[in-house]
């Protein structure tokens, strides 16, 4: 890591890269770390054994989605290390990733979901499509129970997010206001399924933006702005790239974005008789990469909100950056109204130069 007196930023937490660089190398390596696999199981049975050459936006993906989930289940202040014993929580998260064909979000899942969205298996996936296929993926995941919304548009819509999380509030509405949420079946609608009391009234939400940050490279204007997205505790950081040459990014410092990089091929893993996973190529143990931020390519941006608090505390942060910056130029608008007249005519807008409305 460079000696510098300037902040270190990975994934919402701020570090000190002359006091602090075991801390960072711990934060980072915590990170599931996602790459190219070779020997794995035929994707549908016939298909490719290795992703190699082609899967790197896949593994980007697996990798965005992953982080997500430890927050889930482990919170983002848990930590690898080495040798250490695996907590089943733990064990249950890298089983969803494992390469085989019935893991929720394996190398298989995806690239098949994936004909679905005009893609051939073994084809190369932007980062739009890799979006949407986690989007369909999650919707099977009975144990996370997280919502993964992907914001069309470029536009969050408040309202739509809220009530895909709190599905509740739509057999509430069905049921008349007179009557009690609480009188629903004796709970709350979707509640009795939620193993956890903090999920019962809202599910944990992955929120992917697609960031427009200029038309072949990033504008200066957009770079500030881009930084302050990955200090927002609710950052899982981003995936872009050109085809054979995607990247998850989860930090910065100075001008420099830091990286896990997919581009390794290991040998595929399979998880021991006592359910334990050899782990160790599952967490990048060496100092990660780093490339300046003018190189970053179309991109998405991801959050997690675990609670309905968290989600609003981001729509604060958001609307302040977009106040502090009149500029504000990550080019996603908030909209929070319901009426579906003036929601059409927002999205008819050719407003070319998508500026960002708070409404």
């Amino acid at each position: 890591f460079p000696e510098t007196s300037e902040p270190v930023w990975i994934l919402g937490k701020e570090y000190n890269a002359l006091t602090e660089k075991d801390e960072i190398l711990s934060d980072v390596t915590s990170r599931l770390w996602f790459t190219y696999r070779k020997n794995f199981p035929p994707i549908g049975g016939t298909g490719p054994t290795s992703d190699t050459g082609w899967g790197c936006m896949l593994r980007c993906g697996q990798m965005i989605l992953g982080e997500a989930l430890v927050c889930r289940h482990l919170g983002r202040d848990w930590r690898w290390a080495k040798g250490q014993k695996q907590r089943e929580e733990y064990i249950s998260l890298l089983n969803a990733f494992i390469d085989k064909k019935d893991s929720y979000y394996s190398i298989h899942q995806i690239a098949q979901m994936g004909v679905g969205e005009g893609k051939p298996i073994g084809q190369w996936y932007g980062p739009n499509t890799v979006a949407q296929v986690l989007k369909k993926l999650a919707v099977f995941d009975t144990w996370s129970k997280v919502v993964v919304h992907v914001a069309m548009d470029n536009t969050v819509v408040i309202e739509e997010i809220k009530r895909l999380c709190m599905p509740w509030l739509d057999a509430a509405g069905a049921y008349g206001e007179s009557e009690g949420v609480g009188e629903l079946n004796g709970c709350l609608e979707g509640a009795c399924a939620m193993a956890e009391e903090e999920t019962a009234l809202w599910r944990p939400l992955v929120l992917l933006i697609p960031l427009r940050l200029g038309l072949s490279d990033i504008n200066d204007a957009y770079i500030d702005t881009l930084k302050q997205c990955f200090m927002l505790p609710q950052s899982l950081g981003v995936i872009g790239g050109k085809p054979n040459s995607a990247h998850y990014f989860i930090g910065y410092v100075g001008e420099e974005l830091i990286y896990l990089d997919p581009h390794t091929t290991q040998p595929a893993v399979e998880p021991s008789e006592d359910s334990q996973v050899p782990d160790e190529t599952y967490h990048c143990q060496h100092p990660p990469c780093r490339m300046h931020i003018c190189e970053l390519d179309p991109s998405i941006a991801g959050f997690f909100c675990r609670t309905e608090d968290e989600f609003d505390d981001w729509c604060m942060r958001i609307r302040r950056l977009i106040n502090i910056n009149l500029k504000f130029s990550l080019k996603f608008s908030f909209a929070d109204f319901s009426d579906s007249d003036r929601l059409e005519r927002f999205f008819d807008s050719e407003d070319e130069e998508f500026e960002i409305l708070s409404l």
